[in-house]
């Protein structure tokens, strides 16, 4: 019998496919939580990655940015193959696993930073079937900062990988700011029209910004383009990308209870409470806004072994 996300076993969740996926989220009503992380940073705790840390503090969803299929790299990993780390990563969190891959062409003479992109990040088929092969659940077509990703480029990026992956592996598509396009800032990073031509390209979830989050983009704002994706039998990701997951928990709150309001079926947290993760409070904090402690507990208790 096909569960609810938040309340499917590890186990439970190795055999779900991509359609029985995307219906235990739906069913869980508003009370999915991603989490991002990423892995070519130091952890948090050190040792252990930040994948566990998160899946440890109530999150459903991993979602791994700057993750290269070309070279993967998670520090805190157990030694592994580079083929197996995201299955490796499924093993110790006993959670879904995301991947950002960006349709943007890699700029030449930038300074160096985390968030310049390399070849294994790029939104091409060949890194897809990587993704695929590896284990990914889910493929999310956004851009990092800088990087330059319009929304044009995601439309056909969307339709070349709903061909050569689309029956394996959810596909995810929106951005959670501006990416370094000015012309697609504050309400034109997502219009009405982009989500239609999203969900006709092949997106089954559409990302936006969360409210609060960006200049000029509202609980109203949002609940719209929700809507729309509703009717057009796509799911939503509200996204928390412009570092306030390290703001203080009341915060957090308040913008969770927006994204609920707005209808959201999955909430995103970023990844630069520091660098590398949301604070961990804030993860809990976000949790229990949007499910309570009895659900947000569960999940932190819950063997994977079951």
């Amino acid at each position: 019998m096909l569960k609810r996300l938040i309340d499917t076993t590890a186990r439970e969740l190795t055999s779900y496919n991509k359609a029985e996926l995307l219906t235990a989220i739906s069913d869980s009503e508003g009370r999915t939580l991603a989490a991002e992380t990423i892995g070519t940073v130091t952890p948090m705790l050190v040792n252990i990655t930040n994948a566990e840390f998160v899946a440890s503090l109530g999150a459903d969803l991993i979602m791994l940015n700057i993750f290269d299929v070309n070279n993967p790299i998670i520090q805190g990993l157990p030694q592994t193959s580079p083929e197996d780390t995201i299955r490796e990563v499924k093993r110790l969190t006993g959670r879904m696993v995301a991947i950002n891959l960006e349709p943007a062409v890699i700029k030449d003479g930038q300074e160096e930073s985390v968030w310049n992109l390399t070849t294994g990040r790029q939104a091409t088929v060949e890194n897809a079937r990587k993704a695929a092969d590896m284990g990914v659940d889910m493929i999310v077509l956004t851009g990092n900062p800088g990087v330059g990703v319009d929304n044009e480029a995601i439309i056909q990026a969307l339709s070349r990988l709903k061909e050569a992956v689309g029956d394996r592996v959810i596909l995810t598509a929106g951005k959670m700011h501006a990416s370094g396009i000015i012309s697609e800032a504050g309400e034109k990073i997502l219009t009405e029209k982009d989500v239609e031509a999203f969900v006709d390209a092949g997106a089954d979830v559409i990302l936006l910004p969360a409210p609060g989050t960006v200049p000029g983009i509202t609980m109203e704002y949002a609940g719209n383009l929700i809507r729309k994706a509703h009717e057009k039998g796509a799911l939503a990701m509200t996204t928390i990308g412009t570092s306030q997951e390290g703001a203080d928990e009341a915060t957090v709150r308040q913008i969770a209870l927006m994204c609920k309001m707005a209808g959201a079926d999955i909430h995103h947290i970023g990844d630069s409470g520091y660098m590398g993760m949301a604070l961990p409070e804030n993860i809990t904090a976000y949790s229990v806004a949007i499910r309570g402690k009895r659900h947000t507990y569960r999940r932190m208790a819950m063997s994977l072994l079951r």
